[in-house]
């Protein structure tokens, strides 16, 4: 019997002429261009940013809707607190709203909101309307929602491995025990699948710090389209370039999807 992810995975791949193997399990999605956006309009930087807030949401449902089990967005990184205070408590105001108010969506669609990142330095409002939205959702068994909120790809690593050290020194963890899935286990990813499609937008051509370990042998499939302008259309796009790439994961021949 076909679990509820495989059905739509299906569905999708036959509105696509694809074979539902072809398609991923779980995309990550470095969210860029809202400040572009904005400005090319001649609006202030925030309505970019209240833009993409909106996008989130179509996108969202969108992937619940393809069979996607995962979908992680990078969000706001560490890095970010360098922009403008303005901008920064903005964003926040942002966060917290867009917490709240995705809560009937997650809900009605059984999906699971998991964080990663840090709460250092994050206002206590942030904190509280995640950490309630979290466990709101934390039985829901649909698709999970990743919010890359405050996070480092960097920060993510080092943090695992003080960790392991520690649990290596107080005996709990014995050095010949520390392989890939041991580290695996202690990033915030911990029980989620890697990223089989890395998707982002605004043309950039680069990592950003996100998701270093996990995106080892994730396919890239960048776009012009700005994030606030990012469509369902989009996501089709990206998943039939995904689905025509021979993913190999280092070998010669290409390996099953």
């Amino acid at each position: 019997m076909m679990t509820d992810f495989e059905t739509k995975r299906r569905q999708t791949a036959l509105r696509l002429g694809l074979k539902s193997e072809a398609l991923p399990r779980h995309a990550a999605i470095i969210m860029d261009g809202n400040g572009r956006w904005a400005l090319q309009r001649g609006l202030p930087r925030f309505r970019g940013h209240e833009q993409g807030g909106k996008t989130v949401e179509t996108i969202a449902q969108y992937c619940v809707d393809i069979g996607l089990e995962y979908l992680s967005l990078y969000s706001f990184s560490m890095q970010n607190w360098k922009r403008p205070k303005e901008e920064i408590d903005f964003l926040m105001y942002l966060y917290a709203i867009y917490l709240e108010g995705i809560r009937p969506m997650l809900m009605k669609n059984n999906v699971r909101l998991i964080h990663l990142g840090t709460l250092d330095n994050l206002p206590q409002h942030v904190i509280d309307a995640l950490e309630e939205t979290k466990r709101l959702t934390a039985g829901n068994t649909g698709m999970a929602l990743c919010l890359a909120l405050n996070y480092g790809g960097r920060e993510e690593i080092v943090q695992a491995v003080r960790t392991i050290a520690d649990k290596c020194r107080r005996n709990l963890l014995q050095p010949e025990q520390i392989d890939e899935e041991c580290i695996s286990n202690h990033l915030y990813t911990a029980g989620c699948l890697d990223p089989d499609l890395v998707i982002r937008t605004s043309g950039e051509l680069r990592i950003s710090n996100f998701l270093l370990w996990q995106i080892s042998y994730a396919e890239f499939y960048v776009t012009e389209t700005l994030w606030p302008d990012f469509s369902p259309a989009d996501m089709d796009k990206a998943l039939m370039a995904f689905a025509a790439r021979a993913r190999r994961f280092g070998d010669i021949q290409p390996k099953p999807s």
